[in-house]
């Protein structure tokens, strides 16, 4: 991948993150990175700052609006039925295995996968039914797996109960999954729990009202593996660059800075489990004495036995990068 253009300064503002370049052509370079890496739309608009009359020369700052789509990896979704039939009939109620160029999708009862492209999705944009913050743990009483597996995903049957009803009642989900190849009895599973629930969505509305459809949404939609990590930070022998930004005026509140935090670990772990993940990012060796480091997010340095994450992923030594920045010749 070509190296993207200087960046003058990023400021974040309300409800978006600004990039400003000195030439516009470094900008559309910046928009064309984003259209590689994330399905976008674009506006572009110019303003004039000032025309010398004498020359006919004149000054122009030109924005690009860049849309993310507003979904990620593990949302649930509700697809319109229209767009479900569309993209090879797949089963409305799916979630998000991956976002690059366009979106995937995938059916964890039957493993069917679809992909949805950056124009079909921006004709009729929608939200997700339901993201990673509203998911839940469930503990997988038993497990059956149902077929072969198809790359990493393994078709199974199991039976969950709420990790919060254990010693309170017996109640217990029956669901596939396609987790059938990282899940064992005794595992704790992290996933959504529609039995009871009631969402503010029009397109899961209308698989209500569809008899037949209504009879296919699941009580529980498994999404992912969870570990047992007793520590928020534990010690990692890696770490991310990220870019100097300028809060400008919008200083984050404390809550605001706890719930970054706490968005930034979730992310660090998901670059742990997801070794698809982990190939599109630069990870660099952690040789920091010290949890921070300016220009640079790196994990708190802790005894490894005080964190409790021996069964968690690891990313091995071999993944990592020399940080050239660190690299000082001495006279």
């Amino acid at each position: 991948m070509s190296r993207l253009p200087k960046i003058v300064y990023t400021k974040y503002m309300a409800c978006s993150l600004d990039f400003f370049f000195a030439h516009q052509n470094q900008a559309e370079k910046f928009v064309d990175f984003l259209k590689r890496v994330s399905p976008i739309r674009e506006k572009k608009s110019s303003e004039l700052i000032s025309v010398n009359v004498h020359t006919s020369k004149k000054s122009e700052k030109v924005s690009y609006s860049c849309e993310l789509v507003p979904l990620c990896k593990d949302d649930l979704l509700a697809l319109p039925m229209k767009l479900a039939r569309q993209i090879g009939n797949i089963a409305p109620i799916c979630l998000v295995y991956r976002v690059g160029t366009s979106i995937n999708v995938v059916d964890p009862n039957t493993l069917q996968t679809a992909d949805i492209s950056a124009p079909i999705f921006w004709r009729s944009p929608f939200a997700p039914l339901a993201n990673v913050t509203e998911l839940t743990e469930f503990v997988v009483m038993d497990i059956e797996v149902t077929g072969r597996p198809q790359g990493r995903l393994c078709p199974a049957e199991v039976t969950v109960a709420r990790s919060a009803d254990l010693g309170v009642n017996d109640i217990t989900y029956f669901t596939r999954t396609h987790l059938g190849s990282v899940l064992h009895a005794g595992d704790n599973v992290m996933g959504y729990h529609l039995a009871g629930s009631n969402f503010n969505d029009a397109n899961f509305e209308h698989l209500e009202q569809n008899d037949t459809l209504a009879a296919r949404i699941p009580d529980v939609v498994l999404v992912k593996k969870s570990y047992t990590r007793k520590r928020k930070n534990k010690n990692r022998n890696w770490r991310l660059k990220r870019m100097d930004k300028d809060e400008g005026e919008l200083l984050p509140k404390k809550q605001d800075k706890d719930r970054l935090e706490a968005d930034f670990e979730m992310f660090l772990r998901d670059v742990e489990e997801d070794t698809d993940l982990r190939n599109t990012l630069s990870l660099y060796k952690n040789k920091a004495p010290k949890g921070k480091m300016e220009g640079i997010e790196t994990a708190s340095m802790a005894d490894t036995e005080e964190t409790g994450d021996e069964d968690a992923p690891k990313i091995d030594m071999s993944e990592l990068l020399e940080d050239m920045d660190e690299l000082e010749l001495e006279d």
